[in-house]
């Protein structure tokens, strides 16, 4: 016997009773059934709803063959019980799901598209289209989507017949037998679907789209709605808003803020860079001619680490070899050797001594060792 779907008739029922049929202990919870539910089950992209069954926890809602199975963490004893509905997670579910009908029945009308794909997460909704579609039209298809959301206009739900339902223009991704339901956004969207809606389109609240990625032959759109669009933007502005008060400007000026500190840090990096040029030609010229240099440095990138040892090589005429670090066991390296001799044996040596990671090849190698300078210096003594 197929269980009755409250859902269908009221998307806002919360609480409900109905008949245990049975309760079947599997090996991490057991698997209710009823004669009647408002638990909407997993299915078209959308979450399962989560509440409870008496004192029972219901944790995931699937449906097999018009059976609707309720996987609770505890036993549901069979007769009379009260169901009980989690409605935030619901409307919440509700609210992605409508604005999801509403931002596609526009941009699968605009652009000559499929919606192919569609995933409610935890985090975000996430659309797959085939065909392109660039960020100027998303956001475009956003403002239509929004102003459909404003005008506040009743939802309506349908069971076409099938001669109606053959003159009908409506959006599905299969063919479709037996009764179909029918989901109409007026000035948006006619769709098949058998989730959960809200009333009037207003009750979504707005829809904003976060990102349009190129996926397959089409993209990939990840979307939020209602409260939490409200959310995302809230914390986004709190970021903003903070970032906004440590450049000294309104929250609106900060990207022209941090484009002018990176043009600002882009310079003082080209004069670091000079200066470093000009102090790694005077450090390597003390060493002219000297042959195996060792140089132990405070902190500095690997990339400078590597231009100093090879500074080194080519005005000492040997092996280069500089650490860079601090006297806490932690230092990068750079090795170079002047005339591009191997010196594979020697970085492994080292490595072994030095508690090292890395290597390298043609005369170059870079990596780290977990060791004090006295130890480095210890061991070039030694190889000496």
């Amino acid at each position: 016997m197929e269980t009755e779907k409250l859902y269908y008739r009221d998307a806002y029922l919360t609480e409900f009773t109905a008949n245990v049929l049975s309760c079947e202990k599997t090996d991490k919870a057991w698997q209710v059934v009823l004669d009647r539910t408002a638990f909407y089950p997993e299915g078209g992209g959308q979450p399962a709803d989560h509440g409870t069954l008496g004192t029972a926890r219901v944790t995931d809602v699937h449906e097999k063959e018009g059976v609707i199975v309720h996987t609770c963490a505890a036993p549901v004893e069979p007769g009379p019980v009260t169901g009980r509905v989690d409605w935030a997670r619901r409307f919440d579910h509700m609210q992605q799901h409508s604005g999801e009908h509403i931002l596609s029945g526009i941009l699968c009308a605009d652009y000559r598209c499929d919606n192919v794909g569609f995933h409610m997460g935890a985090d975000v909704v996430t659309i797959d289209y085939n065909t392109d579609i660039s960020w100027q039209q998303a956001l475009a298809a956003e403002a239509k989507a929004n102003d459909v959301i404003w005008a506040d206009r009743a939802t309506e739900v349908t069971y076409p017949g099938r001669e109606e339902l053959e003159r009908l223009q409506y959006r599905s991704k299969k063919e479709l037998t037996g009764q179909v339901r029918i989901v109409t956004f007026p000035a948006a969207d006619c769709c098949a679907c058998c989730g959960t809606h809200v009333r009037r389109s207003g009750e979504v609240g707005l829809v904003k789209v976060l990102s349009v990625q190129k996926f397959r032959e089409g993209v990939r759109m990840e979307i939020l709605c209602g409260g939490r669009a409200l959310h995302y933007l809230g914390a986004v502005y709190d970021q903003d808003r903070a970032v906004a008060q440590a450049l000294s400007v309104k929250p609106e000026q900060t990207a022209a803020a941090v484009a002018r500190l990176q043009s600002e840090l882009q310079e003082a990096k080209f004069r670091a860079a000079r200066l470093e040029e000009a102090h790694f030609a005077d450090l390597a010229a003390r060493y002219a001619g000297a042959g195996d240099v060792l140089l132990v440095q405070p902190p500095m990138s690997a990339d400078s680490a590597r231009r100093l040892a090879d500074a080194v090589a080519r005005s000492s005429g040997g092996l280069g070899a500089v650490f860079a670090g601090s006297d806490e066991e932690k230092y990068n390296y750079a090795l170079v050797a002047a005339d591009g001799r191997d010196i594979s044996a020697r970085v492994k040596a080292m490595n072994a001594a030095l508690r090292g990671r890395g290597g390298g090849r043609n005369g170059f190698a870079q990596g780290s060792v977990a060791a004090a300078k006295a130890e480095i210096e210890a061991f070039f003594g030694e190889m000496r």
